[in-house]
């Protein structure tokens, strides 16, 4: 099992849902946050007055996958929210060694 990880632009949000759905992927989770990579923040004005935006809001996707389908899930993740510009996101994947569905009792990929 793997977990990936995606730091994206909240505007991918739903065509990253729709994707990982069409692929069979049916949970995730998603938080909003805030941060910035190499861009560092931006500079906006608003009446007049001109402002530093050090974080920049983000959302953070979560998918536990089955090894099978982690390369598919990258690739969807990646695809639903590529806009070319700076700031489109990172997507990391790290191995997960056990999971426990509490209702159940079931552990491993049976899990998921």
């Amino acid at each position: 099992m793997f977990k990936i990880e995606a730091y994206l632009r909240p505007s991918a949000l739903e065509g990253v849902q729709k994707a990982l759905g069409e692929i069979g992927i049916v949970g995730m989770s998603v938080t909003e946050i805030r941060g910035f990579g190499r861009q560092r923040g931006h500079r906006e004005v608003y009446r007049g007055a001109e402002y530093r935006i050090d974080f920049v809001p983000k959302i953070k996707v979560e998918v536990i996958v089955k090894d099978d389908d982690k390369d598919g899930a990258i690739s969807a993740l990646v695809e639903a929210s590529k806009s070319g510009k700076v700031g489109d996101g990172k997507v990391f994947s790290s191995p997960i060694q056990d999971a426990v569905r509490i209702r159940t009792g079931e552990t491993g990929e049976s899990a998921l």
